[in-house]
């Protein structure tokens, strides 16, 4: 069951917001799942390879009907398109508009809401579907 959920809202640019949390995440041991629109994780995945060129982060990406090598077990950041099973249920990271599948049976969720205004009212929707699960809300406006 989640027990931690973080908003990060007005977020700029979503694709480097998120380079730089899965960097940070990825220095920290953190093994994270990131979900959200298969066009929006094929630039995430091509982000993360040219974002910080000394600065790699090992990730790989699942697509729906698609099972992960057992070789790729240890990667510890996954792309994970909708009607993917995630390798495992630690840290979400949602970029999409919805709640992302099986949201609940992850430890810590983060949602990143970028700052137009189509993202911002999909982000509100989920902030009150997560309230009202009855879960505390860390919220992190973007500067």
């Amino acid at each position: 069951m989640t027990s931690e959920v973080a908003f990060h809202t007005g977020v700029a640019d979503k694709l480097a917001h998120g380079c730089r949390l899965l960097r940070k995440a990825y220095r920290q041991g953190a093994k994270v799942v990131v979900s959200g629109e298969p066009g929006l994780l094929a630039r995430l995945d091509q982000a993360l390879w040219t974002s910080e060129p000394l600065d790699f982060v090992p990730h790989a990406r699942v697509r729906a009907g698609e099972v992960p090598p057992a070789r790729l077990a240890p990667t510890p950041i996954w792309l994970v398109d909708p009607g993917a099973t995630p390798p495992h249920r630690d840290v979400l990271v949602n970029l999409g508009p919805e709640m992302a599948e099986g949201h609940e049976s992850y430890g810590r969720v983060i949602e990143i809401v970028g700052a137009d205004e189509s993202d911002r009212t999909a982000g509100r929707r989920r902030w009150r579907a997560w309230e009202a699960a009855g879960r505390t809300i860390k919220h992190h406006p973007a500067p």
